[in-house]
């Protein structure tokens, strides 16, 4: 679980800079929706994949009935576990519990929901309104984030829940990168030329 100490980045965004090597993030956003003394886990954002929501429904046998949303991209969340899919959702309003089966809540911020249950309500067209499909996710050991933020290889980036939400669901994707550095005051080009390029 997620600890309410100062430390914790849960709830903000890590940006690779320009120098990372990994191909798997070169150019990527994160959602990070868990950081303790454990390590941490989040949701690439912006590096949408050739499957759509569509397909991803009808090899689970359910039936879209939101069809607009059938188009939608699903995105490479990060390289482990790449077979399953992760829903980063908005929470709904006075929610004490979450009511999915498997769902982690980010205290201040979203939720991400492993269990079927909140894909047969997006189907029913009952689900979160602003949802995200990653198939995989992003994951560092214990104190593993920590050495990559230290040796410049991430940027994070707190930014109030209603700026983050806009920029992980309603911003096009090739607007991600710039969009959470102008959080900060940022043109990627300062970084460096390559700023935002995968």
């Amino acid at each position: 679980m997620i600890q309410d100490d100062a430390k914790s980045l849960a709830n903000q965004f890590l940006i690779a800079m320009p120098g990372m090597v990994d191909e798997n993030f070169a150019g990527t956003v994160v959602y990070l929706c868990d950081h303790t003394p454990n390590g941490a886990m989040g949701l690439v954002i912006n590096r949408p994949t050739d499957v759509d929501l569509g397909s991803v429904f009808d090899k689970i046998d359910l039936k879209l009935e939101i069809q607009p949303k059938a188009n939608e991209p699903v995105y490479f969340g990060g390289p482990v576990q790449t077979d399953r899919g992760f829903v980063l959702h908005e929470q709904k309003q006075g929610e004490h519990t979450t009511h999915y089966s498997s769902s982690l809540r980010i205290p201040g911020g979203l939720a991400m929901t492993t269990s079927k249950d909140v894909l047969e309500e997006v189907a029913a067209g009952h689900g979160p309104q602003r949802f995200l499909m990653t198939l995989g996710y992003a994951g560092w050991s214990a104190g593993q984030l920590e050495d990559e933020i230290a040796r410049n290889g991430w940027l994070n980036i707190a930014a109030p829940m209603d700026e983050m939400a806009h920029i992980i669901f309603e911003t096009p994707d090739e607007y991600k990168y710039q969009n959470v550095l102008a959080l900060l005051g940022i043109d990627p080009s300062f970084l460096s030329s390559e700023a935002g390029h995968a």
